[in-house]
């Protein structure tokens, strides 16, 4: 049995009470009382078996999907960009990608790699591990239409190689075994051409440039869309484009973005969501759900 003393040292990077605004795409956020940044995968596996068995975890990718409240996280938050982002081109057209891969840099790697049918993943603004945890889409594509195999990581440090019929997947939700973590992805593809894979990336690119705002901090996509119609359209009818609450707005480009203009609160944020739900319930009937994942505790006044 390993003991304490025989353990390998810990590569990775662990800070406490780090602000977690400094990990979200909205620039929000209260502290989390511990974050780890592992070296690698065998640094996570290590790190997760030194914590308690009751320890709360949250995983941050990019943040790009996430609001964390104004009182911050309990427990420790791991963080995998940088850690865990390699990238293996595996025979017969498939790509490993590790969970804290961007999904830009793995649409790239494909089609530099001659295969087709990633390219979508360009307009994800988050990781890979963020992506197979809720069936990230963009440009009507979605993550676990590609997926083969994935791997995880239980809170003892535990892997496990897990098939696509472990996970119940459906539109912006997948649900698979309890208490563990996405750490790698084998995406299958399909061979094409390089030079129009890396074209179609650019005009998706360009697309999204031109219908969303990509100058202010965002989380992306706030709400789900309602079956049979789009969230934006039922915000936009309701007269909310431009909205405000504190430095939070609704954004006039996108109406399921909402932006920070500077210097706005979570509580700002979480706010105008409520608002915008009750406005949509009362003139549409329609209660929107988030897409957006909220976490944490509201600042103690």
């Amino acid at each position: 049995m390993m003991t304490a003393e025989s353990m390998p040292p810990l590569r990775g990077e662990l800070k406490t009470n780090e602000p977690m605004a400094a990990h979200t795409s909205w620039r929000v956020g209260g502290p989390a009382d511990r974050c780890y940044r592992p070296a690698d995968l065998e640094d996570l596996r290590l790190f997760l078996s030194t914590l308690p068995a009751q320890e709360p975890l949250t995983w941050v990718g990019l943040g790009s999907n996430l609001l964390v409240r104004d009182g911050g996280i309990r427990g420790t938050v791991i963080l995998p960009y940088g850690g865990l982002d390699e990238l293996q081109l595996l025979k017969e057209g498939r790509v490993r990608a590790g969970a804290g891969a961007s999904c830009a840099r793995v649409a790239r790697f494909a089609a530099s790699a001659g295969l087709t049918g990633a390219e979508f993943l360009a307009g994800i603004p988050g990781t890979v591990g963020g992506a197979l945890a809720m069936n990230a889409g963009a440009f009507g594509g979605e993550t676990w239409s590609l997926v083969a195999f994935v791997e995880t990581l239980d809170r003892h440090g535990g892997l496990h190689r897990r098939a696509v019929d472990e996970f119940r997947v459906a539109y912006r939700s997948v649900q698979g075994p309890e208490d563990e973590w996405f750490v790698a992805a084998e995406l299958q593809l399909q061979p094409g051409d390089s030079a129009a894979a890396r074209d179609r990336i650019r005009r998706l690119l360009a697309q999204r440039s031109a219908s969303q705002p990509t100058r202010l901090p965002s989380c992306g996509s706030v709400f789900r869309n309602p079956p049979h119609d789009f969230a934006a359209r039922l915000i936009e009818q309701c007269g909310l484009k431009g909205e405000r609450i504190g430095k939070a707005q609704v954004s006039e480009k996108h109406a399921n973005f909402i932006v920070n203009l500077g210097g706005a609160s979570a509580a700002d944020i979480e706010a105008l969501i409520r608002y915008v739900q009750e406005q949509v319930q009362q003139q549409k009937g329609i209660r929107l759900q988030t897409e957006v994942c909220i976490v944490g505790e509201f600042e103690r006044g």
